[in-house]
């Protein structure tokens, strides 16, 4: 906002000003705003700072040159949103007609800039996900808050602002040094992008410092190509074949082949499944669900799969030979009335388990090509329906993908 503009609308407008004392080391002195009210004077520290030669004194801003500072823009940008800011706190006070006090006015001011407290945000987030039941979501948000940390030790105090391009690209660099992959860096980096474009639509940051807009961190880039997980076809049907004898073994081999004749449904989806997922539909019995993964997100269609007698003799086989609590479909989960955080934790033991368990299956039948996990299954049945020329399409939607290239990861 221009000055002569400024001052129309106040007598004493707020200011920008480079602070004559405590320099910092390199020279630069801090950029702050200065407040004035009956002629004394308050400052409030930006988070910036400037050397003499990169300050406009005129216009309280950087000066618009690229040698002197490459992101003077960025830095201008963030100065007239604290400056807007500041506005509408003295506009206010003059609308209720309160004769506010510097203190008051930083007080006002300050309570404003901590809702830019990004740990403060990312907390807030992950206990309202696990009271919406969203707790996959809250355990990805945890994890990546917790790496955070670990990158940044003074993470608790930074503000939104501060997450900008360069503290990105440091945290990648951090990343690598821990030999994250590409896949994983790509999670965290998914996750901390969802909770600055939260924040953003929330009003709690600001767009100026948002890193991965045009020109900034490219979080697709990271993507890895996925090993293919699926097992040869004379694998698969040495798993239909063989009968465990080893009644832990054969449950788990029975599993493994419901998650496969239900296209490749996942381990915490096979869990929640209740006798409500199954619909009478044109003559058929199906299960009906949506994906645990996806099942909040606009216009997600629901999976259709009809029982068909293999599928109907597994369910037949887990209601005779196991104990089924309340209403599931599946022996997954073992213990009743469990919800939210506590039943997730709970299926993510008996997932974990689970793992162990095929890793023996695949000792007792020789399978060496790959590692045994109830992914495989779902890669499995991927690629069997490419080799019976359904196509990639219409294996996407079976699939429950938002989108083809997903897809595409798991097939030849």
């Amino acid at each position: 906002m221009p000055n002569s503009y400024r001052s129309i609308l106040f007598k004493s407008p707020p200011k920008f000003i480079l602070l004559p004392f405590n320099a910092r080391k390199n020279g630069k002195l801090s950029v702050s705003l200065k407040v004035t009210k009956n002629r004394k004077r308050k400052y409030i520290k930006t988070g910036l700072a400037a050397s003499p030669e990169q300050w406009d004194e005129e216009q309280d801003r950087f000066v618009s040159n690229k040698k002197l500072e490459p992101q003077y823009k960025d830095y201008n940008a963030l100065l007239s949103e604290i400056e807007a800011k500041a506005i509408s706190i003295l506009r206010d006070f003059e609308f209720k007609k309160i004769d506010w006090t510097l203190n008051q006015f930083e007080d006002a001011f300050l309570n404003h800039a901590k809702k830019g407290k990004i740990n403060d945000y990312f907390e807030n987030l992950i206990t309202t996900l696990k009271e919406t039941n969203h707790v996959g979501n809250a355990e990805c948000y945890s994890k990546t808050l917790h790496i955070l940390k670990l990158f940044d030790k003074k993470f608790d105090s930074k503000i939104f602002q501060e997450i900008d391009i360069k503290y990105i690209k440091a945290f990648d660099v951090f990343l690598q040094k821990r030999d994250c992959a590409g896949n994983t860096r790509k999670y965290y980096f998914k996750a901390l992008r969802a909770v600055l474009n939260k924040a953003i639509q929330d009003k709690e940051a600001l767009e100026s410092t948002y890193p991965f807009g045009k020109g900034g961190f490219n979080v697709a880039a990271l993507e890895e190509e996925t090993i293919k997980r699926y097992l040869p076809m004379d694998c698969m049907e040495n798993i239909k074949s063989t009968i465990m004898e080893n009644p832990i073994l054969e449950f788990t081999r029975r599993l493994f082949l419901f998650s496969y004749y239900c296209y490749g449904i996942s381990f915490i989806d096979m869990a929640l499944l209740t006798k409500k997922n199954i619909i009478r539909y044109n003559g058929g019995d199906y299960i009906v669900y949506k994906r645990n993964k996806t099942k909040e997100a606009k216009k997600v269609k629901a999976i259709q799969i009809k029982i068909t007698p293999e599928i109907q003799s597994h369910l037949d086989w887990f209601a005779q030979n196991a104990i089924l609590i309340e209403e599931y479909l599946v022996p997954i989960i073992s213990r009743s009335g469990y919800q939210g955080e506590q039943l997730y934790n709970h299926i993510r033991s008996r997932f974990g388990r689970n793992n162990k368990n095929l890793k023996k299956l695949a000792k007792q039948l020789n399978i060496t090509e790959l590692t045994l996990t109830s992914y495989v299954s779902r890669h499995t049945m991927a690629m069997t329906l490419q080799d019976n020329q359904v196509p990639r399409e219409i294996i996407s939607q079976i699939l429950g993908h938002n989108d083809l290239s997903t897809t595409n990861t798991y097939l030849d």
